[in-house]
C-alpha cells in the first residue's frame, strides 16, 4: 500500500504552500478531488527512494466559527485514520493559537506519528521562536519555510523513516488486486458478493452506501485475487460530507495500489463525464482495464444494441480503446464471472515483456517503411534502437537523434504497430524518445 502523510493544522499557517512545495519533489499525478475548493488537495511525491501520497486537510472550511472549529476537528480526525504520518504546521510568527491546542489534543490521543512544522522560520537566525510549541507533548518540532523549502529536508528525511521498509511484503500485498470502481450504484458491491457468493458489503440502492474500500481474498476457479470494493466516484461539486471527500481519497488510493481496475458503467443512464474521468484516472495510472457495462438485462435491445453501445463508449475513451468490454447483469448473475476472466487475462498482459532482439527485428523495418515527419529545420529523424525497458507495467524506449521532434501523432501510430503485433489488450503502453 502506499505511504500517506496528512498535513493539519488551522487555517492560514501555511498547509497548502508546504503541500505544494512536498509535491513539487517530481512530476506527480494530482488529482481534482470532489467536493473541495480548492483543486490539488491530494498529490503524490518521493524522499530518498519512498513513494508516498499527500493530504492537505485546509481550505474547504465554511460556517460560524463554531462550525468552523467542528469542521477542523472532523479533518484531522479523518486524517488521523487515513494516515500513516501526519505533520502537524504552526505559525512561528503567530505562536500557539487555541485552535492549535485543540488539534494537539486529538493528535495527542493517536497512535500515529507526529511532526510539528514550525512554519514561516525565514531565516536561519528566527529558529529559536520555535521553543513553546514544545508544549504541546508531540516530540520534536521542525523549524522550516514552506515558502522557499528550507528546513523541509531534514522534515522529511525523519518522515520517511516511519514508513514500512520498502521490502516489506506480505501475502495479500503479493496477490493481483482487482479493483472495481465507478460511479456510486453502478452495482461494485453487487457484483463482489455475487462473486464470492456471500453478502459481504453492504447494498443498497442508495448512492454511496460503500465509504471504504474494501478488499477480500477470492479465491475460486484457478484464481487467486484481491477484490477491492471502492466508494463511489462522484462528478466534481456534488461530494458535501467531509467522509465524502475522505471516500474519494480512499478510491483514488486503490486505484493506486490495484494492479487491474475494472470500471463499472450504468447501461441505464448510459455514458456519463464522470465515467470517462474514471476511465482516464486509472489509464494515467497505467493500471489494467477492463469496461463492464452492468444492468445490461434493464436495456430494450434491437440488433447490435451491445455492438453500438461499445462503439459510443470507445468513442469517449479514444484513443485508449484496445479494451475488453463486458455486458453484465448483476442480477441476472449473466457474464459476472466472464469479468474476472477478462481481469486475468489482462493482469498476465500486464507483465508481458519483449526481447530487445525482437522488438528491432519487427519494429525498424516499419520505421524505415513509415518514417517519422521532419523535424525542425527539415532535419531526419532516425530511429536506431528500441528496448522495452524492465518496469512493472510496459514501456518502451526508442532511441533517436531528434526525441523532442517527435510529435503525437507518430507516436500513436507506434503504439498501434506493438498493439498490431502483440496483444496488450487492456493495458496502457507507454513510449518514451530519447536522445541517441
Amino acid at each position: 500500500m502506499n505511504n500517506t502523510i496528512a498535513i493539519v493544522g488551522r487555517p492560514n499557517v501555511g498547509k497548502s504552500t508546504l503541500f505544494n512545495r512536498l509535491i513539487q519533489s517530481k512530476e506527480a499525478i494530482v488529482e481534482s478531488v470532489s467536493g473541495v475548493t480548492r483543486d490539488r488537495i491530494y498529490g503524490k511525491s518521493d524522499w530518498n527512494g519512498y513513494e508516498f501520497s499527500v493530504i492537505d486537510t485546509g481550505g474547504y472550511v465554511y460556517g460560524s466559527d463554531d462550525t468552523f472549529e467542528g469542521e477542523i476537528r472532523k479533518q484531522v480526525e479523518f486524517a488521523i485514520d487515513e494516515s500513516d504520518a501526519i505533520i502537524f504546521v504552526v505559525d512561528s510568527k503567530e505562536g500557539i493559537n487555541p485552535l492549535d491546542e485543540d488539534v494537539a489534543r486529538l493528535l495527542r490521543k493517536s497512535q500515529k506519528n507526529i511532526f510539528v512544522a514550525a512554519n514561516k522560520i525565514d531565516t536561519p537566525d528566527k529558529s529559536g521562536e520555535i521553543s513553546e510549541f514544545y508544549s504541546f507533548g508531540l516530540g520534536n518540532v521542525y523549524p522550516l519555510s514552506a515558502v522557499n523549502g528550507g528546513g523541509t529536508g531534514d522534515l522529511l528525511d525523519d518522515v520517511v523513516k516511519v514508513f514500512p521498509d520498502k521490502d516489506m511484503k506480505d501475502e495479500e500485498i503479493d496477490l493481483p488486486r482487482i479493483a472495481f470502481v465507478g460511479r456510486p450504484n453502478v452495482g461494485k458491491s453487487s457484483i463482489i458478493n455475487t462473486l464470492l457468493g456471500d453478502v459481504r458489503n453492504i447494498v443498497t440502492d442508495i448512492a454511496g452506501t460503500t465509504r471504504d474500500s474494501i478488499y477480500t481474498r477470492y479465491n475460486a476457479f484457478g484464481h487467486d485475487f484481491m477484490l477491492v470494493d471502492t466508494a463511489g466516484l462522484r462528478k466534481k461539486g456534488k461530494v458535501y460530507e467531509n467522509i465524502e471527500f475522505y471516500s474519494t481519497l480512499r478510491t483514488i488510493k486503490a486505484i493506486e495500489n490495484s494492479d487491474v481496475c475494472v470500471v463499472m458503467i450504468d447501461a441505464q443512464s448510459g455514458i456519463e463525464k464522470q465515467d470517462v474521468n474514471i476511465f482516464h484516472l486509472a489509464e494515467k495510472n497505467n493500471k489494467g482495464i477492463v469496461l463492464v457495462v452492468n444492468k445490461w438485462d434493464l436495456i430494450n435491445k434491437e440488433t447490435n444494441t451491445h455492438l453500438k453501445f461499445e462503439s459510443d463508449l470507445k468513442e469517449r475513451i479514444a484513443p485508449f480503446v484496445d479494451i475488453p468490454v463486458v455486458f453484465t447483469s448483476v442480477k441476472e448473475k449473466q457474464r459476472i464471472h466472464k469479468t474476472l476472466e477478462f481481469a486475468s487475462e489482462v493482469y498476465e498482459r500486464r507483465k508481458y515483456r519483449i526481447s530487445t532482439s525482437e522488438l528491432n527485428d519487427l519494429l525498424l523495418p516499419i520505421i524505415e517503411n513509415n518514417p517519422p515527419p521532419m523535424g525542425s529545420r527539415g532535419r531526419h529523424i532516425k530511429i536506431k534502437y528500441i528496448t522495452q525497458l524492465k518496469t512493472s507495467t510496459p514501456m518502451f524506449a526508442f532511441f533517436c537523434n531528434l526525441p523532442d521532434d517527435i510529435k503525437e501523432p507518430y507516436k500513436r501510430f507506434i503504439e498501434n504497430q506493438i498493439r498490431k503485433h502483440y496483444n496488450f489488450t487492456g493495458v496502457p503502453i507507454q513510449i518514451f524518445f530519447r536522445k541517441k
